[in-house]
């Protein structure tokens, strides 16, 4: 029987404050998650890491709302008109206390 090689998750974590960086640096880390983080401090950086040929892609997008230059909602839909980038998982960590709602760029793609 042969052992099968497992990767980190890759997550790339788009996100301008260093508290809430470390905050959930510190959650992966505590629930045992083998991941390798990429941290992007503004929307314009975390666009130019996703279409850097030579990065491995994420298996997963922590994406902040609120950041300078490009915020998270033009990051998102950013994300979602770019095929080669549309099927990465974004999710948007909140502390808000407003009520959750989903964000919809446009239309579905078709499957």
């Amino acid at each position: 029987m042969s052992a099968t090689a497992v990767r980190s998750f890759r997550i790339l974590l788009a996100e301008d404050d260093p508290g809430d960086t470390r905050m959930i640096t510190e959650a992966l880390t505590d629930r045992g998650f083998d991941y390798e983080l990429h941290v992007a401090a503004d929307g314009v950086e975390a666009m130019h890491f996703l279409r850097d040929p030579a990065e491995p892609r994420p298996d997963l997008i922590l994406l902040d709302l609120n950041m300078p230059r490009m915020d998270g909602r033009e990051v998102l839909v950013s994300i979602k008109a770019d095929p080669d980038l549309l099927a990465i998982p974004v999710v948007v960590p909140t502390t808000s206390e407003a009520p959750i709602r989903r964000v919809h760029p446009g239309p579905p793609p078709d499957r």
